[in-house]
Formats: structure tokens, sequence, C-alpha cells
């Protein structure tokens, strides 16, 4: 005899079995961005180096006639020369003084989000907008050379001078990078123990004596960090100085770095892509190494 059923009856769970490529489909759009926008002008570009390519010409392969040519070109020991002084210039200053200004606005004390914000607001700022501003105030009729010209000094050739034309952009392109670099250090200095500090102010050591035995090593990592962050973007310098010496780079081109004279060289309808492209190797290559040599110079101060 059967016996009536007392509950509703349960149906099977189907259980759907992920497809093994679905991980992918959701990475596709990223990957296809990071190959269309990355990965392929890498490749063409690392190809195009040992070829004679020019913008309407495919060019044949040469070889290394490209980077023999390098050794014997003087506008490409020019650039070379002012893309390394434009890192020991810029570096040493985006490494110190964005640390010595998140010092000066951790407190909270009141008004302190004003200045963050002021300090940062030039970060926002389009490059080109910065470039016309200091170009504006450095200029021989500008603010600056009417201000000294009012206390007797006279005018200064900022933009006309080789050297002084490259430290004014060292100039903006440190005073721009403050407050990024500033933000980066008061996540760092966040993470400090204010422990380490109470103590050593216990101990009798002052404010710089607790500057260089607490904050330096408490953050030395992250000021290694924010010194091959600098370095890589000192050594590739375009704007600034295009925008302060124009596309000519300067009195006779003297202030050219290596990525103006890519832009140079490889643009246009005569454009050499092939001998661009292997200026644009050696960029990428000392860029590789400054960043490991940065971070091999923190490892060993850590050992």
């Amino acid at each position: 005899m059967l016996m009536p059923s007392t509950g509703p009856r349960t149906r099977p769970v189907r259980v759907r079995r992920h497809l093994p490529t679905s991980p992918w489909l959701f990475a596709a759009p990223g990957l296809l961005i990071i190959g269309a926008f990355i990965l392929y002008p890498f490749v063409s570009t690392l190809v195009n180096a040992f070829t004679d390519r020019r913008t309407l010409i495919p060019g044949e392969f040469v070889g290394l006639a490209n980077f023999r040519e390098l050794l014997h070109d003087d506008m490409f020991w020019i650039g070379l020369r002012n893309s390394v002084l434009y890192v020991l210039g810029v570096v040493p200053a985006l490494v110190i003084l964005p640390l010595l200004l998140a010092l000066l606005v951790q407190k909270n004390i009141p008004g302190i989000t004003f200045f963050r914000s002021a300090f940062y607001t030039p970060v926002v700022a389009s490059i080109v907008v910065v470039g016309l501003i200091w170009v504006w105030l450095l200029d021989e009729r500008g603010l600056i050379n009417a201000l000294l010209e009012a206390v007797g000094v006279g005018r200064v050739g900022f933009l006309s001078d080789q050297w002084l034309l490259l430290m004014s952009a060292m100039a903006v392109t440190v005073w721009k990078g403050l407050g990024y670099y500033m933000i980066i250090y008061l996540a760092a200095l966040a993470n400090v123990p204010r422990e380490l500090h109470e103590a050593a102010a216990v101990d009798g050591a002052g404010a710089v004596r607790r500057f260089f035995a607490v904050t330096v090593p408490a953050v030395r990592s992250t000021m290694a960090l924010v010194g091959a962050l600098s370095s890589v973007a000192a050594f590739k310098v375009f704007s600034e100085v295009y925008l302060m010496a124009g596309p000519s780079g300067g009195p006779a081109g003297e202030d050219t770095t290596l990525v103006m004279l890519v832009q140079r060289t490889g643009t246009g309808l005569t454009g050499r892509v092939g001998y661009a492209s292997a200026i644009s190797v050696v960029v990428f290559v000392v860029t590789v190494a400054l960043m490991l040599l940065v971070l091999r110079a923190d490892r060993r101060s850590e050992s």
C-alpha cells in the first residue's frame, strides 16, 4: 500500500559548471586595451629600431645601423646630457621636499585642509596650462622680471639662456610634483607608530634628531619608491621643456631632451621612424636601469 506524500517534493538543483574561459572573458577588455596601447607599440618600436623605416616607407632591416649612428649624433648626446642633468636636478628635490611638506601638513590643526588642497592643486592642473603660466611669469616682459627690474637687479633671461631655461623647467617639474609625492608620504607617515616619537622625545631627542632617527628609517621604502617614480618621470620629461623652450629645444637646440628628440625625429611626412625608435629603446633601457639602481640602493640601505 502506497503512503501519501506528506510534504512538497524537492526539485533537484542543477549546478552550472563555469567554463574555464569565463575569467578570461571578464579580463578581455582590459587585456585588449593593454595589448593595443602598450604591448603592440612596444613590440613595434623594438622592431622598427632595427629598420630604416620612415613615415610613408615601410623600410628594411638594417641591423644595428641606427644604434651606431647614435654614437656619432651630436644631438643625441645633447639630449642624453640634458635628460641626465634633469634627473640629477629634479629627483633629490622631489624625494626630500615632499617629505618635509608632508610633515608640515600632517598635523590636524584648524585650516590644514585648505593648505593640503592648495599644495595638491598643481597636480590636477593641466601641464599645458601650468607651462604657459610659467612662461608668462619668466618671460623677459613677465612678472618676475618686472619685479627684478623694480628692485634694481635687472631683467634675467630665464627663457633665453641655455642653463637658466633648463633649471626653470626643473623648477616647474618640482613645483607640479610636490603635491603628488606629498600624498604618498602622508600615507606612509600615517603608519609610523607615535610611540617611537614619544620614546625618542623622552630620551631627549629634538625635532631634527627625531626626523633622522625615526621618520627617515620608517619611510625609507617610500623614499625609494618616490625616487624610482621621479627618476623615470624626469628622464622622460617632455612637456615642461617643450613648452618653455619651444619645438627647437631652446637656443641652438641645446635644451633638447631625448624624448623631444624622438618627437622631432620620428614625426612628419619625412620622419625617421626607425631612428626615433632606436632612441626610444635607449630611453627604455636607461629608465629600467634607473629603477633597478634605486631599488638596489634601497635594499643595501635596509640590509
